[in-house]
């Protein structure tokens, strides 16, 4: 009866193990979820949005593995990432901060904000306003702001929020891209902590660890009040896809 008990504990043990070691797997090869905590890329990604990231977009570096193991030199089975591409990186000044954003500048581009408006190798970006994008406050106040469609050259076509074309991010000098790197913006202009930012800069290759996918869960509030799910629940935007 002992013996019985004791395999049935070690069959137990090796299937924990097993679960374990392949959700590792799963996690560092194919895809990993993250959650958003700011606002930085509204209209596009919300806070409180669960999202999975696929890790083989762009191969794997370091930054793909748990806890950042410097057990993959360099950056191996690398795939140039898109123009328009909504990424996770690390943050490149302290190596360790996940930031998401999308890459609008690639290596060897020159980047400039002029007036609000985006321009790219000296041509500014094709953007349309279209209907304002309502924002309501945690006591329930709205705010009203300016929503258009950018496109960018390559045809990506994604919406971007714009409070005024006259901040402290809307005029810039022109960011050279090195080689290697990537230039990352908010879609949430006014409100985001990006390349135009020098504490965040340019994005190192080595330093990005996927391109976001798919939203699979999305609530409006705190996801443990499972309580408060029927009212919070953001049910139109799970399974949505990212562009």
């Amino acid at each position: 009866m002992a013996q019985g008990k004791s395999s049935g504990l070690r069959e137990l043990v090796k299937t924990i193990i097993y679960a374990v070691l392949i959700a590792l797997g799963v996690r560092t090869f194919a895809y990993e979820p993250f959650n958003i905590p700011s606002g930085s890329m509204i209209p596009t990604l919300l806070v409180g949005d669960y999202l999975f990231v696929s890790k083989f977009s762009y191969g794997y570096s370091r930054y793909s593995m748990p806890l950042s193991l410097p057990v993959v030199p360099g950056r191996v089975l690398f795939s140039e990432p898109e123009r328009g591409d909504v990424a996770v990186f690390k943050l490149p000044t302290d190596n360790k901060t996940d930031y998401i954003k999308r890459l609008v500048g690639l290596p060897g581009d020159r980047i400039q904000v002029i007036g609000g408006l985006l321009h790219i190798n000296g041509q500014a970006v094709t953007r349309k306003r279209v209907t304002d994008y309502v924002a309501r406050g945690p006591l329930g106040h709205v705010r009203r702001i300016s929503r258009y469609v950018e496109t960018l050259p390559n045809g990506r076509r994604h919406d971007i929020l714009e409070e005024t074309d006259q901040g402290p991010n809307d005029n810039t000098g022109v960011y050279v891209v090195p080689e290697g790197h990537y230039f990352a913006m908010g879609d949430n202009r006014d409100n985001s902590r990006d390349s135009r930012d020098r504490a965040v800069g340019f994005v190192p290759r080595e330093n990005l660890v996927g391109r976001a996918e798919f939203i699979f869960f999305s609530i409006d509030g705190e996801i443990w009040k499972l309580w408060q799910w029927f009212q919070s629940l953001r049910g139109n935007r799970i399974f949505e896809s990212i562009e």
